[in-house]
């Protein structure tokens, strides 16, 4: 009951606005500092394609980085992965089905602490998380900051608070069939995270230059043993060979053997693709967007 009246407040109180965002395509909707009772409050964008009418039901991706997503002109690096074009010519060539994106803004110094795997993290031994922590080679020291590990209040905040709320306010296909998680970097490590976390509420992760050796690549026991069922889940790995990406492959490798493993069959229900020369950004990433978009949504 209590988060039934947590969600009529929303519904009566959410600040919403139309194209706060410059899109090619579509619109952005803004839900302005989305409440939580799990994380701090931060911006909400929805993007909806054009002709989009409550008759119909689509299917939803959750973005992490949602600030990055569909207008370069905003964001710290002139950069975007112009989400709504790409989306919207995939749908007009009738190559995914009909979708919606929800991007989730990150929360600027607490980002690596909500996006780490906090139960890969809390497998470890004390002896080596303090190795870990003591080589000041971890990137940003992800899984030692000082708000301490906030993936799992991350992930409850999405699968409990926000999820809801947009079945309640969109017309979605709300199943895990029509339901989808996406991210890069370390977006990429907590698309992974959710899928094996929820796999009741996520059918499918798109985990794009996922940053592998954070905290010294602890996360693969993780994965290892808890990936998602492979007859009812789909899962996309990519990565380029340039800059931050360069250190990828050998992790993601042992990921693709981990998934040979668990079942699951390449250009079926996985896909993990080598993207020679291209870096770590988001142009990179908009050049290959099409790819996993298809592969997860034809």
């Amino acid at each position: 009951m209590r988060q039934v009246l947590f969600l009529i407040f929303l519904s009566t109180f959410a600040c919403m606005h139309a194209q706060k965002v410059k899109v090619s395509s579509g619109k952005v909707v803004r839900h302005e500092l989305f409440d939580s009772e799990y994380v701090d409050a931060r911006n909400v964008d929805v993007w909806l394609p054009e002709g989009y009418c409550a008759e119909k039901q689509y299917a939803v991706i959750y973005m992490h980085d949602g600030q990055m997503l569909f207008d370069a002109s905003s964001t710290w690096n002139k950069q975007e992965w112009g989400v709504d074009e790409v989306m919207s010519e995939l749908m007009k060539t009738k190559r995914i089905r009909d979708c919606i994106v929800v991007g989730i803004w990150n929360n600027d110094g607490k980002r690596n602490a909500e996006y780490f795997p906090q139960r890969a993290w809390e497998m470890q031994s004390k002896e080596r998380q303090k190795e870990i922590l003591s080589d000041d080679k971890v990137l940003n020291n992800p899984a030692g900051t000082e708000h301490g590990l906030l993936a799992n209040d991350y992930l409850r905040f999405i699968v409990r608070e926000l999820k809801p709320f947009i079945d309640a306010h969109y017309s979605t296909k709300s199943a895990k069939t029509n339901t989808f998680i996406m991210g890069s970097s370390m977006g990429g490590l907590i698309s992974a995270y959710a899928i094996c976390e929820y796999p009741g509420v996520f059918g499918g992760a798109i985990c794009m230059s996922t940053h592998w050796p954070a905290a010294d690549g602890v996360v693969l026991a993780y994965i290892k043993d808890n990936l998602p069922n492979p007859d009812t889940h789909k899962i996309y790995f990519d990565y380029g060979t340039a800059t931050l990406d360069a250190l990828y492959e050998p992790y993601q490798l042992k990921v693709d053997k981990m998934m040979v493993e668990r079942g699951y069959k390449k250009e079926k229900n996985f896909k993990s693709d080598k993207f020679e020369g291209e870096p770590h950004t988001e142009e990179a990433w908009n050049k290959r967007l099409h790819i996993p978009l298809a592969f997860m949504l034809k």
